[in-house]
């Protein structure tokens, strides 16, 4: 019963991502500045080594995988690249609370109502 509600709590997590990313967009183009090509491309590699770190290292070195993940997020609003769209407050009421939801069940295989 534990992993069908863990399960549940990955598909709630997800769900959250999805629709609070719905109206994020990155894009990245020519720019007149030189180092906003840099730093759109930093981003993106950074962000992958982060997370290739946080899924692959051994759980004592897992810390180190935040360093590139921090360093690609700050990398991207340095490129101007994050399109950050509207969102209503009701939108973002739902995804926050399945991602805190999901979270929850994933940890403790039950959510506390």
């Amino acid at each position: 019963m534990k992993f069908v509600l863990q399960l549940l709590g990955f598909c709630f997590l997800l769900l959250g991502v999805y629709l609070l990313g719905r109206s994020i967009i990155f894009t990245t183009n020519v720019s007149p500045y030189w180092w906003r090509g840099i730093a759109a491309d930093a981003s993106v590699l950074s962000l992958m080594a982060g997370v290739l770190m946080l899924v692959f290292l051994p759980r004592s070195e897992k810390n180190l995988g935040w360093i590139p993940v921090t360093i690609g997020i700050v990398l991207v609003f340095l490129s101007s690249r994050a399109i950050l769209n509207p969102t209503s407050l009701w939108q973002f009421f739902v995804s926050f609370a399945l991602l805190a939801g999901g979270y929850q069940l994933i940890t403790t295989g039950r959510l506390p109502i």
